[in-house]
């Protein structure tokens, strides 16, 4: 039996780092991210063994090559029936784990540079269906207020259509990152990249929130517990549960409102609410930031405003801008570089 060449064991040992030192630690928090990378390398090593007859005397950094590549995101499609959208996440993951890889082997920071250069799939960008304000009304309508399980979920579908938070931000709140009885109630949402945001809470939230709090978690709650926790080891739940909540309440909700969608999930309950902020006369600026969007594109794209909009929020944004800018032309020593804002040149 051939042993593993060293450069095999090098790579084997980069894979093992990545996934469950460095990414955790320094990527990423969210559960579903870190599952990401985990599936794309996966599937890459399962590519790499079964179409490629590469096993472990026989990986090397070649292995990773442009071409490797190409043909992997051909077998994720017709071999897997992976959409473009699919592949390009696998294909992002992969380019991670090579940029790390680069880094820590500089004989191998090729493999990265030219991973970089592979075109993306082309996508076509799904409209999501949205939901008018009476709709949403109905859906919180629906959760039965005399069970224990309805008086959680309708705290929950409070709380994410009120703050538009991701789903897996509000299923990460724990018990301290609400802050109730402040002069003007808040939550600190940990978002992508672990950034955190402030999100303040409406009268109706805080009054769900309190009775929940209550019945859920006593008159003492811990603070490091889940806000929503399973309730089989208290871990907070899942994705998959709170949307098979979700269509069970749509499904109600439906017979009394048509505009509600059968297939709802929770992402749509997110755009609803940004889109009922803009419809309110909220700008874009603003709305961005309690979506926690690093872009304003992101958020125009998101909610599909019109040429109008997008230029009052680009002009909003502009104001925004100017008005912590210094009047340059008011404090210039005389020097071009002042003028414009720049750094003197060193002499």
């Amino acid at each position: 039996m051939m042993k593993s060449t060293n450069e095999a064991v090098m790579i084997a040992r980069h894979i093992n780092m990545f996934l469950n030192q460095y990414v955790p630690s320094q990527r990423t928090r969210s559960d579903n991210t870190l599952k990401s990378y985990n599936i794309a390398l996966t599937l890459y090593l399962g590519f790499l063994e079964t179409e490629k007859c590469v096993t472990d005397v026989k990986l090397r950094g070649d292995c990773f090559s442009v071409q490797y590549i190409e043909e992997w995101l051909m077998w994720l499609k017709e071999k897997r029936a992976c959409s473009p959208e699919t592949c390009n996440i696998r294909l992002a993951s992969l380019r991670a784990f090579l940029k790390y890889l680069g880094k820590h082997e500089v004989s191998l920071l090729h493999l990265s540079n030219a991973a970089s250069q592979i075109h993306r799939r082309k996508t076509f960008r799904k409209k999501i269906q949205g939901m008018s304000k009476s709709a949403v009304t109905a859906l919180l309508e629906a959760p039965d207020l005399s069970t224990k399980t309805g008086r959680r979920d309708i705290a929950l579908l409070v709380l994410m259509y009120g703050t538009a938070a991701r789903i897996d931000e509000v299923l990460s709140l724990k018990v301290g990152n609400l802050q109730l009885d402040a002069a003007k109630p808040y939550a600190n949402i940990i978002g992508k990249g672990g950034k955190i945001r402030t999100l303040y809470l409406l009268p109706r939230n805080v009054v769900y929130l309190r009775t929940y709090l209550r019945e859920f978690h006593g008159n003492s709650p811990n603070p490091d517990a889940y806000l929503f926790f399973s309730r089989s080891g208290g871990g907070k739940m899942t994705q998959p549960a709170i949307n098979k909540r979700i269509k069970k309440y749509a499904a109600i909700a439906n017979e009394h409102c048509a505009d509600v969608p059968l297939t709802l999930h929770a992402h749509q309950i997110r755009h609803a609410k940004a889109s009922h902020w803009l419809d309110d006369g909220m700008n874009i600026v603003q709305i961005s930031f309690l979506l926690g969007h690093e872009q304003l594109e992101t958020t125009m794209k998101y909610i599909d405003i019109t040429t109008e909009q997008e230029a009052n929020a680009l002009a909003t944004l502009e104001d925004e801008n100017s008005k912590l800018m210094p009047k340059k032309w008011k404090t210039t020593n005389g020097s071009l570089a002042d003028f414009c804002g720049a750094k003197q040149m060193k002499l």
